[in-house]
């Protein structure tokens, strides 16, 4: 298979600076997009300001012969994400793809956390990831190209203990990522998650000692393949981990129809609403799949009932 290349291409990059988000640029650059490293040089918790490591990334790509520029505008406003846009379009004249990386860590219980640490973490996450697609979309619209690549986790689709804001905004992705998708299927962009497993600063503080090598470099590949313009995948989350790549779906049941409903029937029959042997994935359309066959279901059992009275 010949090698898959970004000639051309032009890459936004946030959190760039560092673990997964260095190892995405580099992998971009390499291939030959030309890439805004987008770091504010925070610590973990969000806090402070250090310019090193966008440039030291940019370095990098630099002495390899490639092309990139630094950023350190926080995509936690909607000035600094237009900021960061803009990085691409006044340097290299377009943006072809968008990868969402930036994040940071506030610990704690549903009971426990304050209100400021739930939302800096949704502003970073959630509210940055709608900050950038709005800056970027109108540009990929125009140009009628795009791939964006947006960072959820299975903290997002299964939830876990002591971090409801990290778990909240990585649940947000989802619904981001498919109106990207949808609205951006007739302009040709493409909009998928990236559910990332690797050792990263985001792991300070966790027992990581039975864990197998978690490498940044084993997820930069599928993100490598999402951003890519033969990729024609869209409003999809992957899974990248170890060494593991996979798919996850959101899935719905056939379900059952009465014309009415007790609280009682409802208990009697909720092995049939929730029959695992009828699951399936809506697909991309899901919403509107779903409200169809609902009211399918709805017209069917009625004139089935008219017919016998």
């Amino acid at each position: 298979m010949d090698e898959l290349r970004y000639d051309g291409r032009v890459a936004v990059i946030s959190g760039a600076g560092r673990g997964l988000g260095r190892d995405y640029a580099l992998l971009l650059a390499r291939r030959g997009a030309k890439v805004v490293v987008n770091d504010n040089g925070s610590a973990i918790l969000g806090e402070g300001e250090d310019e090193g490591p966008a440039q030291q990334v940019v370095n990098e790509i630099r002495d390899a012969g490639g092309e990139a520029v630094a950023s350190t505008d926080s995509v936690a406003t909607p000035e600094g994400a237009a900021a960061i846009i803009d990085a691409a379009i006044r340097h290299f004249g377009r943006i072809d793809i968008l990868v969402h990386n930036a994040g940071n860590v506030r610990y704690g219980a549903l009971d426990e956390i304050s209100i400021e640490d739930f939302h800096s973490v949704l502003d970073v996450h959630l509210m940055g990831a709608f900050y950038l697609v709005r800056a970027s979309f109108p540009h990929m619209k125009a140009q009628d190209y795009g791939r964006v690549v947006l960072t959820s986790s299975i903290g997002g689709f299964y939830g876990n203990k002591r971090c409801v804001n990290y778990s909240v905004s990585k649940s947000g992705m989802i619904g981001l990522s498919n109106v990207i998708a949808l609205e951006g299927e007739a302009h040709n962009i493409r909009s998928n998650l990236i559910l990332p497993g690797a050792m990263t600063r985001m792991a300070d503080g966790l027992d990581t000692s039975q864990y197998p090598p978690l490498g940044p470099e084993l997820v930069a590949p599928m993100v490598g393949w999402l951003a890519h313009e033969d990729c024609e995948l869209s409003g999809e989350a992957l899974v990248a981990i170890g060494g593991r790549m996979a798919r996850i779906d959101i899935l719905e049941t056939e379900g059952v129809f009465q014309p009415e409903w007790t609280v009682e029937q409802v208990a009697a029959r909720m092995d049939e609403i929730g029959d695992p042997a009828t699951l399936k994935n809506l697909g991309l359309n899901g919403y509107l799949v779903h409200l169809g066959s609902s009211f399918e279901m709805a017209k069917a059992e009625r004139e089935k009932l008219a017919a016998q009275g």
